[in-house]
């Protein structure tokens, strides 16, 4: 176990939101792993261009969070992730990926199931709502989060090679 007593990995959580055509992409270490400080469950990269690895866990929660999102705009995040071949607990449990704009009370959640069979890296992603025409106070943040938190069965074998956010 690393030598940090808490066993979550704290990501950047003040990233800004920047634009461009293929969005902006988020490293893993930027990220909120539950259980990411612990090596028994996950393999959390010291640098920018390395993967996470999901060792095992039953409980699924990888969040983050940028600020500048556009009042008026609709945005697609989502996570570019791979399926070691031992991977297992994939395929009979959906995930859900979340995102919420400032402090809404609840935000957007995609259903996916991941194909446990799928080979090469892939992407699982969900859409927010568009937001409305007037920025109010901390609207301009956008939060998101991959969950598995519900069925209690184990999952391991999933790499996450960055998250990303696009306008659509």
């Amino acid at each position: 176990m690393a030598s940090n007593t808490n066993p979550h990995h704290s990501g950047n959580s003040s990233l800004k939101l920047k634009k461009g055509a293929q969005g902006m992409k988020i490293s893993p270490r930027n990220l909120n792993i539950v259980w990411g400080n612990d090596t028994r469950y996950w393999n959390v990269p010291k640098n920018d261009t390395d993967s996470a690895e999901l060792c095992q866990v039953s409980w699924l929660e990888v969040t983050g969070s940028v600020v500048g999102a556009a009042a008026a705009k609709s945005y697609e995040v989502g996570l570019s992730v791979s399926l070691n071949p031992d991977a297992f607990g994939w395929g009979n449990y959906p995930i859900y990926i979340m995102i919420k704009r400032g402090n809404e009370e609840k935000g957007k959640w995609t259903k996916i199931v991941i194909n446990p069979n799928q080979k090469g890296p892939f992407e699982i992603k969900g859409r927010s709502a568009k937001g409305s025409d007037h920025q109010v106070e901390g609207s301009d943040k956008l939060s998101f989060g991959l969950y598995e938190v519900w069925s209690g069965k184990w999952k391991g074998g999933l790499k996450i090679h960055h998250a990303y956010i696009k306008e659509y």
